[in-house]
């Protein structure tokens, strides 16, 4: 089962190769991983996505704690959470097929990033779902590079009903 893992870190030398390290020392696979500067100078939040049973993620949350740097661990996939993810999509387009590409990039609302005479780049924002999608539809075009961030994702903290105001 794909897990969500926010770490919450300081970042200081070393702390994301032990990090990483942990994971391939121990023969944990990562799908993705994201690193962005935390709520304060200083710390760095990652988003990991892994496979595992309740007892490995247990086990590396476990691990993740006991490296110094690390002050959180929080699996997100039991909780109420954002999840997003960018991609960057470079696909050949002639004026026949601009039209066609464009109406796709639109339903998945995306945006016309760079254009050229032989090339549109879009970009997709979304769960790996949506991207995924977009990217299957895009193919037909001949798609020439791609880049992706993997996840990045919060908690969410509102978990109540709106009260009406009436």
């Amino acid at each position: 089962m794909k897990h969500t893992l926010s770490v919450l870190f300081q970042n200081r030398f070393n702390a994301i190769p032990r990090m990483a390290g942990l994971f391939s020392g121990r023969g944990y696979s990562i799908d993705s991983i994201s690193f962005g500067q935390g709520e304060e100078p200083g710390l760095t939040r990652a988003t990991i996505t892994t496979q595992g049973d309740k007892q490995i993620i247990e086990q590396i949350a476990k691990q993740l704690h006991k490296l110094v740097d690390v002050i959180k661990v929080i699996d997100l996939t039991y909780e109420p959470y954002v999840e997003r993810e960018l991609a960057l999509i470079k696909v050949s387009s002639s004026p026949s097929t601009r039209a066609e590409i464009m109406q796709v990039t639109d339903i998945f609302r995306a945006k016309i990033i760079d254009i050229s005479a032989k090339t549109l780049t879009i970009e997709v924002t979304g769960k790996e779902d949506k991207v995924n999608a977009a990217i299957g539809m895009l193919e037909q075009f001949g798609i020439r590079e791609i880049a992706r961030t993997g996840s990045v994702a919060l908690k969410r903290e509102y978990q109540g009903v709106i009260q009406s105001s009436s």
